[in-house]
């Protein structure tokens, strides 16, 4: 054979390295294998480390969310409860105003007087004790100076 056809770039068989055996190159490929697997297991302590830090940065971000989602649903759910109670009281007042005023019409078609009616009758009343008593009083005293203006005559 040409010395060409051997070697197409056409350099001296000296200066290309001899081709390593194929058992060689299993050799090479296992301790590369080891060697990836070595530098893994170093790193990777580190890097699960690195992933708990991050993941418990997570979950505090998470929980801080998530609270901060929670107290907004609270106060919206106080703010809707609290429209609701005063939407209830105000029709609550109106269903009392209309029952109040359908008993008060229902008693006086009966003729029975308001409390009103009866606050003015006791006030008329007091008035009227006042007066009695003054009247009684003012008898009680003209009847005492009586009997003692009858008996000057007499002497």
């Amino acid at each position: 054979m040409d010395k060409q056809q051997q070697n197409p770039a056409g350099d001296n068989p000296s200066d290309v390295p001899p081709k390593p055996s194929v058992k060689d190159s299993a050799q090479q490929i296992w301790l590369a294998g080891l060697g990836a697997f070595a530098k893994a297991q170093e790193e990777g302590s580190k890097v699960f480390e690195a992933l708990v830090k991050d993941g418990i940065g997570m979950q505090t971000k998470s929980q801080a969310m998530a609270e901060e989602k929670l107290a907004e649903a609270a106060n919206k759910m106080s703010s809707m409860a609290q429209g609701i109670s005063e939407r209830a009281t105000g029709q609550w007042d109106k269903l009392e105003n209309i029952f109040e005023d359908r008993v008060a019409k229902a008693l006086k078609k009966l003729g029975v007087p308001s409390a009103r009616d009866v606050e003015v009758l006791t006030a008329r009343i007091e008035e009227l004790s006042q007066l009695v008593q003054t009247l009684v009083a003012q008898q009680e005293s003209t009847a005492k100076a009586k009997p003692a203006r009858a008996a000057k005559p007499d002497a």
